[in-house]
């Protein structure tokens, strides 16, 4: 086996769960963040949340704050900010052709501003159009190309987040029009309702539709975080856990914070035979500047 790498998705943008140390501010995340690297994690994904009401946010002033703080803190954090915001078409009750309340459809410029003015190494690139979220997240071919190669321009490395099986298809779509580099890694979203289910067939699955040779990582939300995982190492892939996922270690039991979920990674990783890669490791895996 390859070493496997750890990202730890730190917080998230969905409602607030249930706990007490959940991180909000930007502080909170920051702290979060290094924790989850001493605990074993090479990659950090981030999201920002309003301070006062704890909601989505993507406000720049916050992603300055958390991002400055993290690389203050840690000079090995590989840092992979979320462009997810801005997809959410929320239809209206009386009239379709109408957005809803909860809408939130930015433009491609939007939606990168925080990546072209902090340059992470990495960002995510949502690349699925599909029921999500309790409406539709849209990300259509113009769009996408357009993000894709304003991320590469910037000298960021985007990440393909595929959450069913048409986005194989459209990645490599992309990737043909050079919209996306050959060496892209990929993150396989397992467990949304309406995606691909959390199980070893449709990891199996996605794995057999990248190119070979491919990076990726495979993970399952909630109740899915550890099986996913395991699934992720038995089959060559790399691991993501954290409060964006799940706040459970197991049934019953809440995760004390990031570093919990990320140490019990690690521990999964090794009881499996393989090696957890340091983040120098999984920069060189990812071919990012060290």
């Amino acid at each position: 086996m390859d070493k496997v790498f750890i990202t730890c998705a730190v917080t998230g943008s969905s409602p607030l769960p249930d706990h007490p140390n959940f991180p909000i501010t930007p502080q909170q995340i920051a702290e979060a963040g290094v924790s989850a690297i001493e605990a074993g994690a090479s990659i950090l994904h981030i999201h920002v949340r309003d301070p006062a009401t704890g909601g989505q946010s993507t406000e720049l002033d916050l992603y300055r704050e958390a991002v400055g703080l993290i690389r203050q803190r840690s000079n090995e954090a590989i840092l992979n900010v979320t462009t997810g915001p801005g997809c959410t078409w929320m239809q209206s009750p009386d009239d379709p052709a109408l957005p809803g309340s909860g809408t939130l459809m930015f433009t491609a410029e939007k939606r990168l501003e925080h990546i072209l003015d902090l340059r992470p190494e990495m960002c995510t690139l949502d690349i699925c159009t599909m029921n999500l979220w309790g409406g539709a997240a849209i990300n259509l071919d113009p769009m996408i190309t357009r993000m894709g190669h304003m991320i590469q321009d910037a000298g960021v490395l985007p990440e393909i987040e595929c959450f069913e099986a048409g986005d194989f298809v459209f990645a490599d779509d992309l990737m043909a029009k050079k919209a996306l580099p050959a060496h892209a890694p990929y993150s396989f979203v397992l467990g949304t309702k309406y995606g691909l289910p959390a199980t070893p067939e449709a990891m199996i699955y996605a794995r057999n539709q990248i190119p070979r040779g491919a990076k990726w990582t495979g993970f399952g939300i909630s109740r899915h975080s550890y099986p996913m995982a395991a699934q992720a190492v038995l089959l060559g892939g790399n691991v993501r856990v954290g409060f964006e996922d799940t706040i459970y270690l197991r049934r019953g039991r809440k995760a004390a914070n990031n570093a919990e979920l990320v140490r019990w990674a690690v521990e999964l990783v090794e009881r499996l035979g393989a090696d957890v890669a340091t983040p120098g490791e999984a920069r060189a895996a990812l071919g990012l500047p060290t």
